[in-house]
C-alpha cells in the first residue's frame, strides 16, 4: 500500500495520543520488512527501542501501584503486560490496521490482522514516540494505553512457561519440552528460535532476543493456539 495521507495519520497520532514532529518516524514504525528494501528500512530497529523503553515504563508504572507486592510478583505482572499478545490488543485499540505498510504477499495473508506484526507495530510506534519527543512524551503514551490493563483484575500473575507446565501437570502430561530451532544474528543482537513440545499436541514455536524469551514466547503460541485460558492462581482452564 501507498503511505497514508497527512490527514490519515493525524487520526493515527490522535489514538495514540501523540503529534509527530517527525512523521517520518511514525511512517517507519509502520513499515513492515516485507514492504521495505532494506532490513534497516523496516520497524525492527524500533521495535527493538521501543521493548526496552515499554519495559521501563511498565515496570515503574507497576512499582508505583503495587506497593506491598515481591519482585517476583511484580515480575510476573510485567511480563504479562509487555508480551506480545498484549501489545497486540494496544495496537488494535489503536487502529493501526489500516496503516501498516506490507508488501504484496504479507498482505494478502491478512496481515494486518496478525498478532505479531501488530505487537510488533505498537512496541514500534513507541520507540517513535521516544525518538520524537523523549521519555515523557513515550511515557504518557504507555500509561494511557496500559493503565487499563494493568488493573485488570483478570489479568493472570504466571508466565506463559509456569502457565503451561501446570496445565499440562493438571492434565497428568510430561513436562513441556523446549529446543532451539535456531539462532541467527552477531553475536552482541543474537536472535533464538525455539519449539515447545507437548506430549499428544502440535509443537509451537517462539522467537526473541534470548532463549528465556523465545521459550517464553513459544509457551505463549502454544496457549493461544488452543485457547487454553489460565486463571491468576495459576491453573489452566481448557474451554
Amino acid at each position: 500500500m501507498g503511505s497514508p495521507g497527512r490527514e490519515d495519520l493525524d487520526v493515527l497520532e490522535a489514538s495514540v495520543g501523540h503529534g509527530f514532529a517527525s512523521r517520518r518516524l511514525l511512517q517507519h514504525a509502520l513499515t513492515h520488512v516485507s514492504a521495505s528494501s532494506a532490513r534497516p528500512d523496516s520497524y525492527e530497529r524500533l521495535e527493538f527501542l521501543g521493548d526496552r523503553v515499554l519495559g521501563v515504563v511498565v515496570a515503574h508504572m507497576l512499582y508505583e501501584a503495587f506497593p506491598g507486592e515481591s519482585e517476583g510478583e511484580l515480575s510476573r505482572r510485567l511480563a504479562d503486560l509487555v508480551r506480545k499478545e498484549t501489545c497486540a490488543e494496544v495496537a488494535e485499540g489503536w487502529g493501526v490496521g489500516p496503516f501498516i505498510r506490507l508488501g504484496d504477499g504479507e498482505a494478502q495473508t491478512g496481515g494486518r490482522k496478525k498478532r505479531a506484526i501488530l505487537g510488533d507495530i505498537c512496541e514500534a510506534v513507541i520507540g517513535a514516540v521516544f525518538l520524537d519527543g523523549g521519555l515523557p512524551a513515550a511515557e504518557v503514551v504507555v500509561r494511557s494505553a496500559f493503565a487499563n490493563k494493568m488493573r485488570s483484575p483478570g489479568r493472570k500473575l504466571r508466565d506463559a512457561k509456569t502457565s503451561l507446565q501446570e496445565w499440562a501437570q493438571a492434565r497428568r502430561l510430561p513436562t513441556p519440552r523446549y529446543r532451539l530451532a535456531s539462532r541467527s544474528g552477531p553475536d552482541h543482537a543474537p536472535f533464538f528460535e525455539v519449539a515447545v513440545d507437548v506430549e499428544g499436541f502440535q509443537a509451537a514455536q517462539g522467537a526473541g532476543a534470548s532463549k528465556r524469551a523465545a521459550e517464553q514466547s513459544a509457551a505463549q503460541a502454544f496457549l493461544d493456539r488452543e485457547g487454553i485460558e489460565i486463571e491468576q492462581a495459576g491453573r489452566g482452564v481448557a474451554p
